[in-house]
């Protein structure tokens, strides 16, 4: 198997080398060097077009969110984008080790936050619904463990083809699900182990208690705004019609400031950056959850700490692809700012990372996880695929490194607050957090 995840990262633009007068102006950047035959008139061109023509020059933000989730034309909307068949695959497509691993990280943190009687399992964008259900197998083995606690599966999902796929995933349709296209919990159901399980279109909507939140390849494809450190300071990248080609988008800066332009740092050393105020908006949220009902939430995606410039890139069948080429037909995304993150958070809770998914595996016992499932086949193409999914996984040249994990907690989770006790507890807790340092049971 022969796939490209979507780690790749080509340069946008040079930077600006003279003075950017008060109009639009386009020729400091370019989306690449494809010919016009090999840029097709999709829908979602037209309609962008049409847009650009009635209202002006675009932000990158808005044309990714048009590109991605337009509830007519958008990308994620009506199509299964995932796999060898799809644009791009993802770690719990390679391998079930993955999936388990997380889900004994969130067991782990369920005990060493005391056991509650209630656990929330929300997943932000659950793709195939892979993931949550390997963890939800680890769920059943563990059956024991958690035989008083009452559990519960949320999934924040606005593409309304992938949900079907996620309700097929975890369901297998052996009891028939509820719709209500109106209501904020467009659909419900039980999954195959007999949790219940409900998909809403935003995280507002999931009801607030003792949650442990994912959110695994979500915040790379949130809309980003871009901006170009000019001599007369930042302007922001917009997407406009190319006036010498028919047909063609490309970039240009903004002749003034934006205002986009407050989510940069004053002290921002970077000549080019991309920031991305939906992923603030869902931080703080998740924030004053945590804060509020205890629980915790693990972040994996492509990222930096605050070090990286351009990343926004396009995946069409496992390959590169010219973002402002066929918009429609290829995915978007940009990397992770872990450091805005971690800003945004600000304060309410604790985070940790980002670390890389190579140490973060490694501290969560993935090396036991692969022999024990090595000793258990008795078929050598098994456990090439599981070596094979192991190298994909753990290698510094393919996720190993490019992918990186990020958490948030409770601050008493790492103090060993007294107000974290409670009548099982005789002892306040300050256990160390499994991934971010080695997997310890208690």
């Amino acid at each position: 198997m022969s796939v490209l995840v979507r780690s790749g990262v080509g340069p946008l633009c040079a930077v600006a080398r003279a003075a950017i007068p008060s109009i639009w102006r386009g020729k400091y950047f370019s989306s690449g060097n494809e010919p016009a035959e090999n840029n097709p008139v999709t829908p979602m061109l037209r309609h962008l077009m049409y847009k650009i023509k009635s209202t002006g020059p675009i932000t990158v933000a808005e044309y990714m969110k048009e590109v991605l989730t337009n509830p007519a034309k958008g990308y994620y909307v009506h199509r299964d984008m995932l796999g060898e068949k799809g644009d791009f695959i993802t770690s719990p497509e390679i391998s079930q080790i993955f999936g388990e691993l997380l889900g004994i990280w969130f067991i782990s943190e369920w005990m060493a936050t005391g056991k509650s009687t209630a656990f929330q399992l929300v997943e932000l964008g659950p793709g195939r619904g892979t993931l949550v259900g390997d963890i939800l197998r680890v769920f059943s083995q563990l059956g024991s463990v958690l035989k008083n606690c009452d559990i519960s599966v949320h999934l924040v999902e606005v593409s309304q083809k992938l949900s079907e796929v996620q309700a097929l995933t975890l369901t297998e349709e052996k009891v028939p699900l509820e719709r209500n296209a109106e209501s904020p919990v467009y659909m419900k159901g039980v999954t195959k182990s007999g949790i219940p399980v409900s998909w809403y279109r935003d995280l507002h909507d999931v009801p607030k208690g003792h949650s442990f939140y994912l959110a695994h390849e979500f915040f790379d494809v949130l809309p980003v705004h871009k901006f170009q450190k000019t001599p007369q300071g930042w302007r922001e990248v917009f997407i406009d019609i190319d006036p010498q080609v028919s047909d063609k988008l490309r970039f240009v800066l903004a002749p003034c400031a934006t205002p986009a332009e407050v989510f940069i740092q004053h002290d921002e050393t970077r000549d080019h950056i991309e920031v991305c105020p939906d992923a603030g908006v869902i931080i703080e949220e998740l924030s004053r959850r945590i804060a509020l009902t205890g629980g915790a939430a693990l972040v994996a995606d492509y990222g930096h700490d605050g070090t990286k410039t351009d990343t926004f890139r396009g995946f069409c069948g496992h390959k590169l692809h010219d973002v402002l080429i066929a918009p429609g037909t290829a995915d978007l995304t940009a990397d992770v700012d872990f450091s805005f993150l971690r800003r945004m958070a600000q304060g309410k809770v604790a985070s940790l990372g980002p670390i890389t998914q190579h140490t973060f595996l490694k501290n969560m016992g993935i090396d036991v996880r692969l022999k024990v499932l090595l000793d258990k086949s008795n078929e050598q193409s098994v456990k090439q695929q599981l070596l094979q999914g192991y190298d994909m996984l753990m290698n510094p040249k393919k996720m190993g490194e490019r992918f990186n994990f990020f958490a948030l907690l409770p601050h008493q989770r790492l103090q060993g607050g007294r107000d974290q006790m409670n009548a099982r507890q005789s002892k306040p807790f300050a256990s160390p957090v499994a991934g971010f340092s080695e997997l310890a049971w208690q």
